[in-house]
């Protein structure tokens, strides 16, 4: 998961976007249903990157087999410190096939939500243009 990381804190996220399998399910904290596919995934990642201010990965935890990954991170969202963590699946090719990202606290969950709220139809549309 380093060269996911390293894209994620150079704030690269076409690099990002590139290391997605075509069929990836990104579940979002503050969102019911899972998103499918790396156009809408990728859309969520360049838009969250500008949400998130001071954004840093500050732990990793990798299973044995290689498949499973965790990355704790924090960062702000406006006045709202936000403690996370990506938990990322990757498929027989390497490429990240789950994507479930869980936030704390409550407080900062909410404030996330807003913040991806008011980017959505931007979040849609830019996924729309990249499916083509």
């Amino acid at each position: 998961m380093q060269a996911f990381r390293e894209a994620v804190e150079a704030l690269d996220m076409d690099a990002a976007e590139a290391l997605l399998a075509p069929d990836v399910v990104f579940t979002s904290p503050v969102v019911f249903k899972p998103y499918t596919g790396k156009a809408i995934t990728g859309a969520i990642l360049r838009a969250v990157s500008g949400v998130f201010e001071d954004f840093r990965y500050v732990r990793e935890i990798n299973d044995v087999g290689g498949r499973d990954h965790a990355l704790v991170f924090t960062a702000r969202v406006g006045d709202r410190q936000i403690n996370g963590c990506d938990f990322i699946h990757v498929d027989d090719d390497g490429l990240i096939d789950e994507f479930t990202v869980m936030v704390r606290p409550l407080s900062a969950a909410q404030a996330l939500a807003a913040a991806m709220g008011e980017r959505f139809e931007q979040i849609a549309e830019e996924a729309r243009a990249r499916a083509v």
